[in-house]
């Protein structure tokens, strides 16, 4: 992790289709979500199961999906959409006991189910899944148990994962080493549209996460997170703290992760490109 590079937005515009609508969450129910974090692997899995249901996930869509020789599960909750492609929000629960793994990464899971319940007032063109993943620090075991469980057609219905790691340290940075162009510019296009930051910040060299699992299985994702070369130090340290968050900043990248997952959910698999409005309506 000694040669991150950071890596100034320099993102192109691009216009984007009709009105997009969600819901945004105040940003005391984002913070308290995130100060839940629990002390095991197993008693986050248990709490982002009682973050989903809060969210709204009906019992019939929540799932924990076993994971040989790990003892906490993966877990999901789905919505369903109009069609069978799918667009997938990932983010890994457990943590590297050196600190409480609040950034590393309880900032990603505990948005999760957040994002789901942004998402789930309106009717969808997509089906939405919603995951959080089990041992992505011992090599990925979570993802790839999910990914290996996947038949090739459910494998081809996946249009999109936007992971979600080590978010809270400072303003919204994204991953461009791997990242999928098209998903790239569509998140540019979404936070100058609400005037929300964004940079491109490179970490593949560093680390890997739950998105090159995908990336790997031919699935065009991105990772959107908050590290800088500053802030790196932090991970996988006694830092890794609830001080360490910046929940104005935690705050920023949720409402722009809502807009952005509810405007993927009408642009992929579109061929047009309008300009549109942006609904983040309560």
């Amino acid at each position: 992790m000694r040669h991150l590079s950071a890596l100034v937005a320099g993102f192109a515009a691009v216009s984007f289709g009709a009105t997009i609508q969600y819901q945004t969450l105040d940003k005391a129910v984002i913070e308290q979500r995130l100060r839940s974090v629990g002390s095991t692997d197993e008693s986050r899995e248990r709490i982002i199961r009682d973050l989903f249901v809060k969210a709204g996930c009906p019992s019939e869509a929540l799932q924990e999906l076993p994971v040989r020789h790990v003892r906490a599960p993966n877990v999901l909750c789905s919505i369903p959409g109009q069609t069978d492609s799918v667009i997938l929000v990932s983010a890994h629960f457990d943590f590297v006991r050196r600190g409480n793994g609040v950034i590393d990464n309880w900032s990603g899971a505990a948005l999760v189910p957040s994002l789901l319940e942004s998402l789930s007032k309106t009717p969808r063109h997509h089906r939405f899944v919603f995951v959080c993943f089990t041992n992505e620090e011992e090599g990925m075991i979570g993802s790839k148990a999910y990914v290996h469980g996947l038949s090739k057609e459910q494998l081809h219905q996946i249009s999109a994962v936007i992971n979600l790691d080590s978010l809270a340290t400072g303003p919204t940075k994204v991953e461009v080493d791997r990242g999928d162009k098209r998903l790239l510019l569509a998140l540019s296009a979404i936070a100058q549209t609400l005037h929300l930051p964004l940079s491109a910040v490179n970490v593949h060299q560093v680390g890997r996460s739950d998105s090159d699992t995908f990336q790997d299985a031919g699935v065009p994702a991105i990772t959107v997170h908050s590290i800088t070369q500053e802030t790196l130090p932090i991970l996988h340290s006694a830092r890794d703290r609830m001080e360490a968050v910046k929940f104005n900043d935690y705050y920023d990248s949720y409402k722009l992760l809502a807009a952005y997952l509810a405007y993927l959910d009408g642009k992929l698999g579109s061929s047009t490109e309008t300009p549109a409005k942006v609904d983040p309506g309560r």
